[in-house]
């Protein structure tokens, strides 16, 4: 099993590249169930959770070309099959991302339960609840959703509805988006997400023939169309991987380009790293981060877009590792996300931590140890306390990592980290 090892130390310097968001990238693959296609998805991602939706994809019986020196997806043809297996979904949670166009395009799919990272339970009673509005009737069995839709009439399967969103779902408004986009009528999602994804999917749909309306803003209204064509669709850049990057910089006391990244994508990451102490400029090619001086602590608490990213928690934990003063780090989204906690204490951090909230404690050194990676966001958050660690640093399971950051090692090393796969 590889292992990434790191000796620590060094000030990063030079640019990196920020690929396509792997967050928009998966529903934009299960948005081509929608339609014959072809859909062409530029800026792709080369990433395992890419690899993952491509396996499901084609065996739903959609052909799925990734030309990954053009960094190009191209999906077409129609699902011959309905059933999203559970050998495939338990990899990835996105995978249930495939239900709303199964049902929306041929009124049934029977979907696994899904899994992922181990960071909460994460359940999908709100997917099941909006499409259940919209005419779907669902038989919970087996560890499968087996949901059905009878026609409406004009070859529509799921009618229109007002869905509003008893709290924010990334995943079920990009479900319901989806459905509704062939649903007889008009559809309303009220307390919608407003993740840059979210308005990625929606302009991806819109170019396919969708009509939607409020993009960018927590009310969704979609006008029902009989049928989506072909389109060609530029991903957006990865905030996460470019937030990333930029704690990088900071806690190695570096300067980065972040070439493609987008001030307007990281929210309130931007605010909170200035706080800190670290300067974020918008240049024509992209984010320029800058550490001069020392970090100092800043507390944050997880919320939706454009408050401070659930998967940017970790990253910003190990940042204040070496910060001056103390930070509190409130975890609101899962309840499971400080698993990297005791990692990081392994590493002379000095954290501590009682439900949804941590303290850290700055340390003038973290030293480098061997260390397991637990989840995806946990493991870069590793990488990037062994970045600024006296000695080396070896994260074990980093096959997590392979599903959220493209070929890791070699960006880090090209812009000058001792970091190494093994």
């Amino acid at each position: 099993m590889d292992r990434i090892r790191i000796r620590g130390g060094k000030p990063l310097s030079g640019s990196i590249p920020i690929g396509g968001a792997k967050n928009a990238t998966l529903p934009l693959m299960a948005a081509g169930l929608l339609s014959d296609g072809p859909l062409v998805l530029e800026n792709a991602p080369d990433l395992a959770d890419i690899a993952t939706m491509r396996a499901l994809l084609v065996q739903h019986g959609m052909k799925v070309e990734h030309d990954k020196a053009q960094r190009r997806l191209v999906l077409s043809g129609a699902a011959d099959n309905l059933e999203a297996p559970y050998d495939l979904v338990r990899k990835m949670r996105a995978s249930v991302l495939v239900m709303g166009p199964l049902l929306a395009r041929f009124g049934e799919a029977r979907v696994s339960l899904p899994g992922g990272c181990a960071i909460g339970t994460r359940p999908v009673d709100l997917h099941i609840k909006g499409l259940e509005q919209m005419g779907a009737v669902f038989d919970l069995e087996g560890g499968y959703m087996h949901a059905k839709a009878p026609a409406t009439g004009a070859g529509h399967f799921l009618r229109g509805a007002k869905i509003i969103f008893p709290q924010v779902s990334v995943g079920a408004t990009e479900n319901l988006l989806m459905a509704a986009a062939l649903a007889e009528g008009t559809t309303e999602l009220v307390n919608a997400a407003r993740e840059p994804e979210i308005g990625d999917l929606a302009m991806c749909l819109m170019r396919m023939g969708a009509r939607i309306e409020g993009i960018g803003t927590d009310r969704l209204v979609i006008e029902g169309v009989k049928q989506l064509g072909a389109a060609t669709h530029p991903i957006i850049p990865d905030r996460i991987e470019a937030g990333t990057y930029a704690c990088a910089a900071a806690i190695t006391g570096g300067t980065l380009l972040l070439e493609g990244a987008r001030m307007v994508d990281l929210g309130a990451v931007v605010r909170t790293m200035r706080e800190c102490g670290v300067d974020v400029a918008e240049e024509t090619e992209g984010l320029r981060i800058t550490r001069k001086g020392g970090l100092r602590g800043a507390d944050v608490m997880t919320e939706p877009f454009p408050g401070f990213a659930t998967d940017m928690q970790a990253q910003f934990m190990a940042l204040m590792c070496v910060a001056e003063g103390a930070s509190m780090i409130t975890e609101t989204i899962f309840e499971n996300r400080f698993m990297h906690v005791p990692e990081l204490t392994r590493m002379g951090a000095r954290i501590k931590y009682h439900g949804q909230s941590a303290i850290v404690r700055g340390v003038p050194k973290l030293s480098g140890a061997p260390v397991m990676a637990t989840d995806l966001r946990a493991s870069v958050s590793l990488v990037l306390a062994g970045l600024a660690a006296q000695g080396e640093t070896i994260v074990n399971r980093v096959y997590h990592l392979d599903r959220g950051y493209e070929a890791i090692e070699r960006k880090l090393s090209a812009v000058g980290a001792a970091i190494e796969r093994v």
